[in-house]
């Protein structure tokens, strides 16, 4: 770099050779911070670079407060559960999907039961539906080795689902009442 566009804490801003910029920020107590790389010249600003690691660690540890990390839970079932234990796991599902999370249920075949994987992705269906308010089903239910399961995804609030094309086709309109001559 020959050149830099060097911004002073008085608020003056000069292009000039990096060296003499780095002197002039040091004979201020300041350091030579390179602010915008790629811009045409590049950017540095003279200041406390201690001072400047500090607000930028600041800025990262605020921002991830912020942020809410997503995660998918899961719920097991097996062909034959109890409505008790259904509806048990269906009310955790449903905290889960208002905390935002996703949620994965998976019904778990042993032994013979491999032998009726439809009673599974019928569970897993009636699963979803119980949630199509609060959860929109990711696909459909899939049979992987011994377990079939289904994830279900957060619906934002307000959001309302899109009615299908075939319903509104179906929907015939209202007979007219004229008079006929």
């Amino acid at each position: 770099m020959k050149e830099v566009r060097a911004v002073f804490p008085d608020g003056s801003a000069e292009i000039m050779p990096t060296p003499n910029a780095v002197r002039k920020a040091q004979d201020m107590g300041l350091d030579l911070i390179l602010i915008a790389p790629t811009a045409e010249p590049p950017v540095a600003k003279a200041m406390d670079f201690g001072q400047w690691q500090y607000e930028q660690k600041k800025k990262q540890h605020e921002a991830k407060k912020k942020q809410h990390v997503i995660q998918v839970k899961e719920l097991k079932f097996r062909p034959n559960t109890d409505d008790h234990d259904y509806d048990f796991k269906r009310n955790h599902a449903i905290r889960f999907l208002k905390e935002g999370n996703r949620v994965k249920a998976i019904v778990q075949f042993r032994g013979r039961e491999i032998a009726h994987t439809e009673l599974g992705k019928k569970l897993l269906l009636r699963f979803a539906d119980d949630l199509a308010g609060i959860g929109a089903i990711e696909g459909h239910p899939r049979l992987e080795g011994r377990n079939a399961h289904v994830i279900i995804s957060p619906v934002k609030p307000g959001s309302a689902p899109k009615e299908r094309p075939e319903r509104a086709k179906e929907q015939t309109p209202a007979p007219t009442v004229g008079t006929q001559a």
